[in-house]
């Protein structure tokens, strides 16, 4: 079995669905990090079967607010003194900016540039957001393989 060090201080994402492990890594662009981070696939899980892991050393103010739009079913584990310190329980996200697209044609965020793509939460169960612009409905569940 494969051992991986327990981090002493930083962010452990625990319980990723398997294979969303990556796409969160290049999402949070941590390909792009210049301090310790590991993604782990496949790991295997008591409550899932297998699950993806992601660790990130000595890093504790990132914001991980935007997971829930990849993954809601995640964890997020505040590691001090090799000890969890603060279990996060990522949820979606009361408003989304520069993230989501909305897909109305006739939308102001389709014809002009330079302006923040902003969604509001409207119903939490079915995932649906909706454009602050022109009332757009989004459904999380239809554009997640859209980042």
């Amino acid at each position: 079995m494969l051992n991986i060090n327990s981090i002493s201080r930083g962010i452990v994402i625990d319980h990723i669905q398997p294979g969303k492990g990556y796409e969160i890594f290049k999402f949070l662009e941590l390909d792009k990090a210049d301090y310790t981070v590991a993604l782990i696939m496949n790991a295997s899980s008591k409550k899932f079967g297998t699950k993806d892991m992601i660790k990130i050393e000595n890093v504790l103010d990132m914001d991980l607010s935007i997971l829930g739009l990849l993954d809601d079913s995640l964890t997020v584990n505040i590691i001090e003194n090799e000890k969890i310190k603060e279990k996060v329980n990522i949820r979606l996200p009361e408003i989304v900016e520069d993230i989501l697209r909305c897909s109305n044609p006739r939308c102001i965020t389709s014809t002009e540039r330079n302006i923040v793509h902003k969604f509001s939460l409207v119903n939490r169960e079915k995932k649906l957001y909706k454009c602050d612009y022109c009332d757009h409905l989004y459904h999380l569940e239809d554009h997640n393989n859209d980042h």
